[in-house]
């Protein structure tokens, strides 16, 4: 034998153990993986650190043992298993098979008696021993030949028992640990004990008698009187608990050695089970297994010659479609250094033409009729950047066919990611290089222009092939889920939209913004000066802890919240300040203040374009679950409006000479998507009617005549109506109105009893949401809503929120979104000179040619009220203004 080291493992105890120690993991099936993750991660640690020739792992069977025949509670009371953790014991069972380790389990007995009698059985058969387990019941099985790994922090570290660390630990021998457990019971598998006795007090007995018999032979001698009595009433369950805890080590197990020796795993079974488990970081553990070989591969070509360009057009005409991706350094599409395109042919080659020996230039005129062709189909993934980089030299693309970015975020609007090395995992089971494994990253990072071009090639040419093949899954995918009509009608003729707002860019006026932000830090410099005055000394105000001092040591005011460093000082805790010291106010507008400058003022300025002065915001299409458009770099979407120190932001995003900014704005358009799929016949009035539906709903909530709504009740009923959209609670309503929650819960009663069918869609639609494990707007966009089953209340209700909100916020995204399509095309249409330029929530605004303002405004008007048939109108406000503070 190569050597007789023996691992047995307590598999209970360690699933357990790896359970609760990682974060709550699931594949996109729904199996439960955390356990079983956390599981393996110790077991190749114990083959890595100790090198096994035999290994057996034991586990519990539900049936009753005999523990149970002479103690009826044993372990009673104990939770119950979680669902998301039970169902991974067949889960592991399954991986040791493809392991080809040994498990072994048997009626009557515990995983702790299996692995009792095998440490015995090989320790005598003279092989060194290995326990595993966090369950200190089987240190009692500790000698100098068996060691136990007792697994502490999770499942990541271990603390090794024998003979001598049992004495260094708790002055016992192993063989005394089973009279301690007799003596101070065990909680957890509800071993009584002798009450009031701990593990401090029965170590220090057995120090001094050895064994429970001679403690209760030595009785008398015990002067504390209480543990005298304790020990004495309690004598049978003292023994009784020991018989428990005592670990069987003579149970009947027929195993032959070489049934129990590490072999070679099935490779195959394993390799397919890791994928399926999601287990990537396992799959370099499998022995003999060559992953690259597993990749997918595709033939590519590195074009050196112009003429092979004419070639691959010949080509590109033939098949009426291809695949491209730019390689852009440093990924900035707007302006960066164009490096090279690749270009795949379906079921055929690819080819990656760099721009060094050929010129660009002559290169993409080439590509032009190509590219604006409308009967020749672009596929892609992320094509917004491409986009950016054709827009550049002026190419009207058409034929825009398929995204697969795009089509997996419709399908699973809440992935994480929606990387090429995602996808190709999940749907194609195959691994390949992301550009952190391509260039590095910290310090050794390199860029595209480091690397060989026979490297990028290689890399962009098996990219290109990826797409293809995730294409064709993913459109099947679609059609599954009924939603390639949102696709191909709304979200890919929306990439073009996005793409060319973010080239045309919004313009900002420089010296404005710098004024702007003169302002703002002379204010601040008061406010500072205003600060230390009232507070008696300098100190800074930007510091939580130093604040927190100022408050409420030196000034005494009352003290909201403490937190682990000392006072809270967050913007909550100021608010219910108010009105205490009139420093309150000044910090509050410090802050304000610092805020709008650093981010609007500071942070705006280095994203100005210094030749075009405009700002390129960076429009998102597949961030938010809910299907909203979001704005990055800067955000947009952002800038405060309810403040007057906020609205100014606004003023210094302006228009070219001889233009206007055309802001059109839908009217409530969330409340009329509620009355829509509610059906609710009083809100559908309303809105036919023209009606003030905050007054209508004053009128209805506090049972008054219109005429006698006062501002007060129209303010509160409009909270309640935008509160039932978003599932607002009577406290979460109370809180935002300052008013008693029982006072919130009547507005709330009283509203669900005047719209009787808005009561029945909010009920009807988390049920549905349970149902289906999804919800979906009115175009079928869907939202997987994984929290409606969870058994925390708080996840739970925040599930059910969201089931009410997502169809209405989601179908007034799905809105807006074939406003800005129809929109932008119908520019294009009439070749107008005005530009769409900004989205923000329910607003469009178009940069207007002067002469074209009328034209532009009855257009906007026209599609963005007849973008969608609903059961009420589509309303939108207009304005117009030479600023952006203007239009609002």
């Amino acid at each position: 034998m190569p050597n007789k080291k023996m691992v047995l493992i307590d598999g209970n105890s360690l699933l357990h153990r790896a359970y609760y120690a990682l974060p709550l993991l699931s594949t996109k099936d729904g199996i439960y993986t955390n356990g079983v993750y956390g599981f393996l991660t110790m077991y190749y640690k114990i083959i890595d650190d100790y090198d096994p020739t035999y290994m057996c792992v034991a586990f519990d069977r539900k049936a009753p043992t005999f523990r149970h025949k002479e103690y009826a509670d044993y372990k009673a009371g104990r939770k119950k298993t979680p669902d998301e953790l039970g169902q991974q014991f067949s889960l592991i069972r399954e991986v040791l098979d493809c392991l080809g380790i040994t498990f072994v389990e048997m009626d009557g007995f515990e995983a702790d008696d299996i692995i009792g009698t095998l440490s015995r059985r090989y320790d005598e058969q003279g092989f060194e021993v290995l326990v595993v387990s966090g369950d200190k019941d089987l240190l009692q099985l500790a000698t100098d030949n068996i060691k136990v790994l007792l697994t502490k922090k999770g499942v990541s570290t271990v603390e090794i028992y024998d003979t001598n660390a049992m004495l260094d630990r708790y002055g016992l021998t192993p063989v005394q640990f089973i009279d301690l457990k007799g003596l101070m019971g065990d909680q957890s598998d509800n071993i009584p004990g002798v009450p009031g006795v701990g593990e401090k007090t029965g170590i220090k007995l057995l120090k001094e008698y050895n064994t429970i018999e001679e403690i209760y032979e030595n009785i008398d001698n015990i002067k504390a009187k209480k543990l005298k009595q304790n020990l004495k009433e309690n004598k049978l369950q003292a023994f009784m608990s020991r018989r428990l805890a005592q670990i069987i080590t003579n149970v009947p197990i027929e195993t032959d050695i070489e049934n129990l020796k590490i072999e070679q795993p099935d490779t195959d079974c394993l390799y397919d089970l890791y994928k399926k488990l999601k287990f990537k970081s396992l799959l370099k553990r499998i022995p003999n297994v060559d992953l690259e070989n597993r990749t997918f591969k595709t033939e590519f070509k590195l074009v050196e010659s112009i003429d092979i360009v004419d070639n691959i057009i010949d080509e590109i005409k033939d098949t009426k479609s291809f695949l491209f991706k730019f390689v852009v350094n440093d990924s900035n599409y707007l302006n960066g250094k164009i490096i090279a395109i690749t270009i795949g042919l379906d079921n055929k080659s690819s080819y990656y033409i760099p721009f060094d020996d050929i010129d660009f230039d002559e290169v993409i005129a080439k590509l032009k009729p190509v590219f604006e062709d409308k009967t020749i189909s672009k596929i892609g993934h992320n094509l917004k950047n491409d986009l950016l980089v054709l827009f550049r030299y002026d190419i009207d693309i058409k034929g825009l066919e398929f995204d697969t970015i795009i089509a997996q975020y419709l399908i699973d609007p809440s992935q994480k990611s929606y990387s090429l090395k995602t996808l190709a995992d999940e749907y194609l089971e195959v691994d390949i290089k992301d550009d952190e494994e391509l260039l590095g990253k910290g310090k050794n990072k390199k860029n595209y222009l480091d690397l060989s071009k026979d490297e990028l090639c290689s890399y962009f040419s098996n990219k290109i092939s990826i797409i293809n093949k995730l294409e064709k899954v993913l459109r099947e995918k679609l059609k599954e889920l009924n939603m390639i009509d949102l696709f191909e009608n709304i979200e890919m003729p929306l990439i073009e939209v996005l793409a060319n707002m973010e080239h045309v860019g919004f313009k900002v006026d420089i010296d404005a913004l710098k004024e702007l932000g003169d302002e703002f830090q002379s204010r601040i410099n008061q406010l500072t000066e205003e600060i230390y005055d009232i507070s008696g000394e300098k100190f800074n105000i930007n510091s939580p802890k130093q604040l927190g001092v100022v408050l409420f040591e030196k000034l005494e005011l009352p003290v909201i919240k403490k937190t682990k460093t000392g006072y809270s000082t967050n913007a909550e805790v100021l608010d219910k300040l108010k009105g205490e010291n009139e420093i309150i106010e000044k910090i509050l507008e410090y802050r304000k203040l610092v805020k709008l400058k650093n981010t609007y003022v500071d942070g705006f300025i280095p994203l100005i374009d210094p030749k075009t002065h405009r700002i390129h915001s960076s429009f998102k299409q597949t961030i938010t679950t809910t299907g909203r458009i979001s704005s990055t770099e800067p955000n947009l979407q952002n800038i405060p409006i309810r403040t007057a120190e906020g609205r100014k932001i606004r003023k210094v995003f302006v228009c070219d000479e001889n233009e206007k900014l055309v802001d059109a704005d839908y009217s409530q358009i969330e409340l009329r998507v509620l009355a829509h799929i509610s059906g609710d016949e009083k809100l559908i009035e309303a809105f036919d009617n023209d009606e003030d539906i905050h007054t209508k709903t004053a009128s209805e909530v506090f049972n008054v005549p219109k005429e006698e709504v006062t501002s007060l009740m129209r303010s509160r009923a409009k909270a309640v109506n935008f509160g039932i959209i978003y599932g607002i609670s009577d406290f979460g309503l109370s809180r935002d109105l300052n008013i008693a929650k029982k006072e919130a819960k009547v507005y709330i009663d009283n509203y669900l009893e005047n719209y009787k069918l808005v009561a029945k869609y909010m009920k009807d639609i988390i049920y549905i949401g349970k149902e289906d494990g999804f919800v979906t707007t009115i175009l079928n966009r869907r939202r997987y809503l994984p929290e409606l089953q969870a058994k925390n209340f708080i996840v739970r209700s925040s599930g059910e929120r969201l089931a009410m909100n997502t169809p209405i916020q989601g179908s007034a995204a799905d809105i807006i979104k074939i406003a800005m399509v129809n929109v932008y095309f119908e520019l294009k249409k009439r070749k107008l000179k005005s530009r769409l330029i900004l989205q923000v929530h329910d607003e469009l605004i178009i940069e207007a040619d002067e002469n074209e303002i009328e034209e532009v405004k009855e257009l906007l008007k026209n599609l963005m009220e007849n973008a969608i048939d609903l059961s009420v109108p589509l309303k939108v406000d207009m304005q117009v203004g030479e600023s952006w503070y203007e239009t609002k």
